[in-house]
């Protein structure tokens, strides 16, 4: 069986199969040959074996999920269950996860439910191979998103879901050498060939929701058939053509062919896997034109389009990209399956150009906004990660739409896997984490055994245990961070340039060696007990961003090694952190705090609380004790104020705001979420969503209200409200064609006796002047009008 694990592994991290045709000329070391152990990592891969996937697959149980395939496979009765058609996935993700987990941590148990979960898969699946519960469970109050045919709808998830099924097959092969969900995945993927491709009669189109290009490489590399090659770039090709009816959208990145893309747009999460599967058909085909274009979209994202923590994807509507330098804080969306994808476009980068800045992006989302989406407990998930926050972020044990915590749960058992990789002689050390690695040179093995509390230290010391003395190249990464480089490009900055050097010894003697591609480059005969020591200098570091981006001007931000960091309500005697005031000038310290959550570095110092601003810098400040912690730590003691970007010009801080009717009344709606109502945040223009703002989300033409719910009796006579006026691709929200306000009387509505006009002007608060009235609630109704839905940025009683 272990011979089955070392032979399969690339498949499971990359789909790799060690054979002599064309690939990534760099490969991973396996992560089964890789030991973790660390006081970071190693808890956290654990936590998420024996917490995060029980209690993910008690959510598949309890939410209908499984029950869904033994329907649609005729061994159950009942109804299918769920709001979305792409909830099979779920299953498939924690599946794979699962099976990964089984390669490092053997479980008798845990391999018999995954083999009664593959049953009830295998029943549900269709005579020709198709595998899609909702229509086969004829779910008809779908079909809004299915369509009342396959594949009739390029967004219907059914490839989708069928490129997880792959994902979780390949894994589950490797980590036991069964073929039983294998067999369910090929038989799919051969159905799938027969209907889509450029034969008469078949389908052209691309994937609608890309993952299938990516799973069905690993398919061809665990069978050597070429037909799922191509037909995983047939998918990337049909990207920008139209083709079958179907209406090109940048939120699929079909708005052009792939080849001449060369911005990230849409959907964040579609986008990084479509982009991971072209770079997998890429190393493979040695498709110059896919490279150019993943390496123009990169560098696109990371000089506009990155944030600090690295995440991806600004909008929440749509999930995805915004314009170049458009990455408000508050609203940020930072999907965590975006940082997943993030992560695997980025290794995949590595792997084909050899360049650490691909690791520094890597590490850079790893470290922040991809860790932020799991608690340290390992049962409750972030789906966005904000930069900031008034408390109205949560993690959740589960999701209607739960792609993210199946997510977390497949990529936790992989992270050893990202730690080293090779080219023949060539040993990348790529990430600094306590343990061993067992790798062989031209057969012969070495062992190489890492020593280092990083993140929270900069000193790493690198052992290498060899039968006999070896020739080969040791490549060690110097982190951009190290190197007064936040990210590679000028989309960030450090505020001042530290003198404190990168040291490196070998066998205690100062080492002057060749720096290539971000990677300190040593070679050598190597002997048994070599040892490397690396001295990473991590002071509390103070970035600031490029002048385009709005939200964050004037503006500061800490990072300490590897880690951003943030200002947390539990840290503030008033458990506010919107109105610091962090001066230039301000010394900050580093500490390291064992009794907080579960052992943390802390930044530590001074910081200024705004208490009013009176005009042209003049402010009233107190002062404070200040504590940031690492972001991927927040949210971990309850609900409250977060802020990664903190001022540093005073005009930038956010006084605490004084209690009104408005900001004190509960909020309700006609649907959608309540918040960005009375947050008291004040609108630059009526396009302005970098902070909470409301929406009837998804409706058209319909009446529709906002209702205030006062604490008590209160004589009102003047509204005012700014409305939401957005253009998003696919998304348009505009002032309604008419509204008015109404109170209540006792159990009924009344109009107010206005002597204002209803204003729908936008960049503008709209006041309506009315006959003073004594009430216990006002509503706000409005009828939207007939082809885009509306919004409210502020809405304000007096």
């Amino acid at each position: 069986m272990q011979r089955i694990f070392i032979f399969f592994f690339l498949t499971l991290l990359l789909g790799c199969h060690p054979t002599t045709r064309r690939d990534y000329s760099i490969q991973p070391i396996p992560f089964t040959k890789v030991h973790v152990q660390d006081h970071f990592w190693a808890p956290r891969i654990e936590t998420n074996r024996i917490v995060s996937i029980p209690a993910a697959f008690k959510q598949c149980e309890q939410t209908g999920r499984l029950d869904n395939f033994a329907i649609a496979g005729g061994l159950k009765n009942g109804e299918h269950r769920g709001d979305y058609p792409f909830d099979d996935t779920d299953v498939y993700k924690v599946i794979e996860g699962a099976s990964y987990s089984l390669l490092s941590h053997p479980d008798e148990n845990l391999s018999a439910y995954l083999d009664s979960l593959i049953h009830l898969i295998a029943a549900a699946q269709e005579d020709d191979g198709y595998l899609y519960t909702c229509r086969t469970n004829q779910c008809t109050r779908l079909i809004r998103w299915m369509g009342e045919e396959r594949w009739q709808k390029l967004n219907s998830h059914e490839l989708y879901n069928m490129g997880h099924l792959y994902e979780a097959a390949a894994a589950h092969y490797q980590a036991t050498g069964k073929r039983s969900l294998l067999d369910v995945a090929l038989k799919n993927a051969d159905f799938i060939h027969q209907t889509f491709g450029t034969r008469e009669g078949q389908k052209r189109q691309p994937s609608g929701h890309p993952i299938i290009e990516m799973a069905l490489v690993k398919l061809y590399r665990i069978t050597s058939d070429e037909k799922y090659l191509r037909l995983a770039q047939f998918f990337i090709d049909e990207t920008g053509y139209g083709r079958d009816g179907h209406q090109l959208s940048e939120y699929s990145q079909d708005h052009k062919p792939i080849v001449e893309q060369d911005e990230a747009v849409g959907h964040a999460v579609r986008a990084g896997y479509l982009y991971s599967g072209v770079t997998d058909v890429a190393a493979i085909v040695n498709n110059r034109r896919y490279i150019e274009a993943m390496d123009h979209i990169w560098h696109n994202v990371v000089s506009k389009k990155l944030y600090l923590t690295g995440g991806i994807g600004s909008r929440g509507m749509g999930e995805g990209f915004g314009d170049n330098y458009e990455l408000p804080n508050h609203t940020a969306y930072c999907e965590t399956c975006a940082s997943i994808a993030n992560v695997f476009w980025n290794h995949r980068l590595f792997l084909l150009h050899g360049d650490g800045r691909y690791i520094d992006v890597l590490e850079r989302t790893l470290y922040n906004a991809l860790l932020s989406g799991v608690s340290l407990r390992g049962d409750r998930f972030f789906y966005d990660n904000p930069l900031e926050s008034i408390g109205q972020h949560q993690r959740q044990p589960w999701f209607g739409c739960a792609c993210c915590p199946g997510n977390v749960t497949r990529f936790m058992p992989s992270l050893p896997g990202y730690i080293y990789a090779q080219q023949g002689r060539k040993v990348y050390v790529n990430l600094f984490v306590a343990g061993q690695a067992e790798i062989k040179i031209e057969n012969q093995p070495i062992r190489i055994v890492q020593e280092t509390d990083y993140p929270w230290d900069g000193q790493v010391k690198i052992s290498l245990q060899l039968s006999k003395p070896r020739q080969f190249e040791l490549y060690i990464r110097i982190p951009g961070w190290a190197k007064n480089q936040p990210v590679p490009s000028d989309l960030y900055r450090f505020l001042d340039s530290k003198n404190e050097s990168v040291g490196i010894t070998l066998n205690g003697q100062l080492l002057s060696a060749n720096k290539e591609k971000g990677y300190v480059h040593i070679s050598r005969r190597w002997r048994d007990g070599d040892i490397i020591e690396l001295t990473l200098p991590m002071p509390v570091r103070r970035i600031i961003t490029h002048e385009a981006v709005e939200d964050t001007r004037g503006k500061v931000a800490l990072q300490c090694g590897p880690l951003v960091y943030c200002a947390e309500w539990s840290e503030s005697v008033d458990g506010h952190v919107l109105h610091y005031y962090l001066p230039d000038e301000q010394k900050l310290n580093a500490e390291f705090r064992a009794d907080l959550l579960g052992g943390i570095k802390t930044i530590t110092g001074e910081v200024f609380a705004v208490r009013s601003i009176r005009g042209e810098g003049a402010a009233e400040l107190e002062s404070r004790d200040f504590c940031a912690i690492p972001y991927a730590f927040w949210a971990n003691r309850g609900p409250g104020e977060m802020a990664v970007w903190l001022a540093r010009e005073v005009d930038a801080a956010r006084p605490v705001p004084l209690q009104t009717i408005a900001s004190t009344s509960k909020v309700a709606v006609s649907c959608g979420d309540t918040i960005g109502l009375n947050d008291q945040f004040e609108p630059k223009h009526s396009g302005d969503t970098s902070k909470p703002f409301f929406i009837w989300w998804l409706r058209r033409g319909t009446q529709e209200w906002v209702q205030y719910d006062f604490v008590k009796p209160e004589t009102v006579s003047k509204m005012k409200v700014y409305w939401l006026k957005v253009d998003h691709h696919d998304h348009q929200f505009r002032p309604p064609q008419v509204w008015q306000l109404l109170y209540r009387r006792g159990d009924k509505w009344l109009p107010v006796e206005n002597s204002d006009i209803y204003g729908v002007e936008k960049d503008r608060y709209n006041i309506v002047r009315f006959k003073p009235i004594k009430t216990r609630a006002v509503r706000l109704q409005a009828q939207l009008q007939q082809e885009c839905s509306g919004g409210i940025l502020e809405w304000r009683v007096e």
